[in-house]
């Protein structure tokens, strides 16, 4: 009796437990069942339909291009562009189906096998080793449209919502078209989304040159990419391109001996980061983002509606020469890291801000930590002393970002001391910019050195002897090497950089030697408000000061602007507006923007002033101020230029060309307190001069760009040159101009203009 009791207990408690299960699965069914009809209802959250999947457009970068078809980087919120599906290696679509979804091929959004799996195995058995259940389809709809928050019911709520748009893409989509949707929505870590982007980022090239063991890489990365990402966790993402390779050999796709002989090859990445801050020509990149900004204003879709430059996967096509912009980065860190070196002993023992230390505090008020908290409503002694209370922190050096320990205000110091450059090399027949610096890092330093101006110093000069010419003097006109007082304008006078007085220069001469006191006697015969206008004319759009101190580069303008003015000379007296972007076109190809190559038009100086100008300049370089070309640097080919240095040594500058390019260089301190207290450092030869010099040597180096170094200026020998004297003669001797009555002068006006030069030489002596 005992025995039928147990066995029919028993019986009973495998009835009640069957149909507790029973009852389990038709509860859950039932809430599955309403769970998915709330879902498709719109109860949580409206689903997309099956118009707007046909229309499917995912937010994708707009691509900036340099004219050797080199990607410079994007603007974006999700770092992606889209790939086309023919551009994708084979090798790739096997490795992603291999690890992700095996029946990809077979099932229409819903692989029923993998769903169940997860329910038993990982759901009911807890086993996370099981893998996923979500199909590529799938996948893609939680890529497109993410998942909301709904509380408790977020995991089914999303699956439900994931499901039904992948049944929906299927219908609407073909295979090849979902796996290419999927590719360039997918996440590979670091702000990167997309295949293309992933490739380029990781192994600087497109995905149509990807090798198998690049692809599995890139594949292993969607299961974790931080964990597997090559950069960061290399031994992980080796093992990780492994399990992927495998998975291709189990599935078919790859023999085992293939498999063996790519697992033998090590991680190999070629990383290049393309982010808003980083990669090549940022301060270039940014002034191209205002450009395109003023240029899609007057650009509409057919529906009406504004392109977006961030979203609708533009392409923009620049002139930027990406083989000159390396060297010229190249040339600029080369040059900046010793400058800096020497600046910071030069300076040993003391701050540059020592005699204005109003300057140092004022740039700790204009930062965004001290502003900060001034806001949050701390007064000006707590903001100094929070600023002072050490933590950690990054810095920029020459030797690379350093992790330290430091406090706000020493960072703010340290980078307020750092010198800056801002650089630029444009081709002087059609304006196109060809390389472009802006400053020694952009991602600390944003400030753009090629748009800001600064004092030009001696960079002027050259316009200023044009405007000379122009009004009738000629090369081998002598002045007189003496410092005198200009009355008219506050009692000013002039004074040479080395100190230097006497004997008498010619016009030629005192341009190759950047005579200070005969560069101002020129302007003032040439007159001051016609070689403002001739500026003008030249490009120069900043204010010029019309005071004698203009010929000695007083007037702050742009390097952008004097580098463009420089062309004139180049162009036969003709200017040329510089061109940045060349195209802009939709993601279809369709062209939104074209700016053909420009010619040089409007003439501002005759053909000779133009060669005269050009063949004074060469002196500058040959014997002048610029001779370390020759000297120094060993360049026997055609160059001509102009150095520039100003008051204190503030800024130093130099301008320089080859019979077809124009660069300048600009080097100083962000703010005119951070300066060498010499000359000897301080001058334009010094501070500026090698890195134009150390870009060309790299240029003609190049077995692309050695042809330049042939190159000849086309000089016309025409009556306009008359150059055929010497820069300099002792004071007694003949051919002083200023001795000379000149034309529409009269007898009475000549008596008093000699005997005013007397009398301002005697007022010199006494002082």
């Amino acid at each position: 009796m005992a025995n039928k009791s147990k066995k029919k207990s028993k019986t009973n408690w495998k009835k009640r437990l069957f149909k507790l299960i029973i009852s389990g699965f038709l509860i859950l069914g039932i809430f599955m069942f309403f769970l998915v009809l709330l879902v498709r209802i719109g109860v949580f959250g409206e689903l997309p339909s099956y118009a707007e999947l046909k229309k499917i457009r995912n937010n994708t970068a707009t691509n900036i291009y340099s004219v050797d078809n080199k990607l410079l980087g994007r603007y974006y919120h999700q770092n992606r562009t889209n790939a086309r599906f023919e551009d994708i290696p084979d090798h790739l679509i096997k490795a992603l189906v291999a690890t992700e979804d095996v029946r990809f091929f077979k099932h229409k959004g819903l692989d029923f096998r993998s769903t169940i799996r997860v329910l038993v195995k990982t759901m009911m058995m807890f086993d996370r080793s099981s893998g996923g259940g979500s199909t590529l389809s799938q996948q893609l709809a939680k890529n497109l449209y993410g998942r909301g928050n709904h509380g408790i019911f977020t995991i089914p709520v999303a699956k439900i919502k994931e499901i039904t748009l992948a049944r929906r893409i299927e219908k609407l989509y073909s295979k090849e078209e979902i796996l290419e949707l999927y590719l360039n929505t997918v996440s590979f870590g670091e702000n990167t989304y997309g295949i293309e982007t992933a490739s380029i980022i990781f192994f600087g090239k497109q995905p149509s040159e990807l090798k198998i063991e690049e692809s599995a890489v890139l594949v292993g990365l969607l299961k974790a990419n931080t964990s597997y990402n090559p950069r960061m966790n290399k031994d992980a993402s080796l093992k990780r391109r492994n399990i992927v390779l495998g998975q291709m050999h189990k599935y078919g796709f790859l023999k085992k001996a293939e498999v063996d002989s790519i697992k033998k090859i090590p991680v190999s990445i070629k990383y290049r980061k393309l982010t808003n801050t980083e990669g090549p020509a940022p301060y270039f990149r940014e002034y191209v983002r205002k450009e395109c900004y003023r240029i899609l204003e007057n650009s509409k879709r057919q529906d009406g509606s504004s392109y977006n430059l961030y979203t609708d996967g533009l392409k923009v096509y620049t002139t930027l020469n990406g083989t000159m912009q390396g060297y010229l980065e190249e040339a600029v860190e080369n040059h900046m890291s010793k400058l800096q070196v020497i600046f910071d002993k030069h300076w040993k023992g003391e701050e540059p801000w020592i005699a204005d230390p109003n300057m140092a505090m004022l740039q700790i008020k204009q930062s965004n930590a001290y502003k900060s908290l001034i806001k949050r409503g701390l007064s000006h002694d707590d903001a100094i002393s929070a600023m002072k209370v050490p933590h950690k922190t990054e810095i920029f050096t020459w030797k690379g970002v350093k992790d330290t320990i430091m406090s706000p205000m020493d960072s703010l110091l340290h980078h307020f001391k750092l010198l800056q450059i801002g650089s630029i090399v444009m081709n002087g027949s059609n304006g196109d910019i060809l390389a472009w610096v802006g400053g020694i890092n952009y991602k600390y330093f944003k400030y753009d050195h090629v748009t800001s101006k600064r004092q030009t110093g001696s960079t002027i000069k050259p316009i200023v002897y044009a405007s000379a010419l122009k009004s009738g003097i000629k090369p081998c006109d002598f002045f007189e090497n003496d410092s005198i007082v200009y009355e008219d304008y506050d009692n000013w006078t002039p004074k040479n950089s080395d100190g230097e007085y006497g004997g008498y220069y010619s016009v030629k001469g005192a341009l190759a030697n950047s005579i200070n006191t005969v560069s101002v006697k020129l302007l003032m015969q040439a007159g001051i408000d016609s070689t403002i206008q001739l500026a003008e004319d030249f490009g120069i759009e900043s204010y010029l000061p019309p005071v004698p101190s203009m010929a000695l580069g007083t007037g702050e303008v742009s390097l952008y602007e004097m580098v463009k003015s420089y062309t004139v000379f180049l162009n036969n007296g003709k200017n040329i507006e510089p061109r940045i972007i060349r195209r802009i076109e939709d993601s279809k190809g369709n062209v939104l923007y074209s700016d053909p190559s420009h010619e040089p038009k409007d003439t501002v100086i005759s053909e000779d002033i133009a060669n005269t100008v050009l063949e004074m300049m060469k002196g500058v370089v040959d014997h002048g101020t610029a001779s370390s070309l020759r000297t120094i640097w060993s360049f026997d080919g055609d160059f001509v230029g102009k150095t520039g240095t100003t008051q204190n040594n503030t800024d130093a500058w130099f301008i320089g060309m080859n019979p077809k390019i124009v660069a300048g260089v600009w080097v100083g301190g962000d703010n005119p307190v951070v300066r060498f207290k010499t000359t000897t450092y301080g001058q334009g030869a010094y501070s500026a001069l090698p890195v134009f010099a150390n870009f060309f040597q790299r240029l003609y180096s190049d077995r692309k760009y050695a042809y330049l170094g042939n190159e000849k200026f086309n000089i016309t020998d025409s009556s306009g040159l008359q150059l055929d004297c010497n820069d300099f003669e002792e004071e007694g001797e003949p051919r002083i101009i200023e001795l000379f009555i000149k034309e529409d002068e009269n007898i009475g006006d000549f008596i008093k203009r000699i005997f005013k030069r007397k009398k301002d030489k005697r007022k010199q002596k006494d002082q």
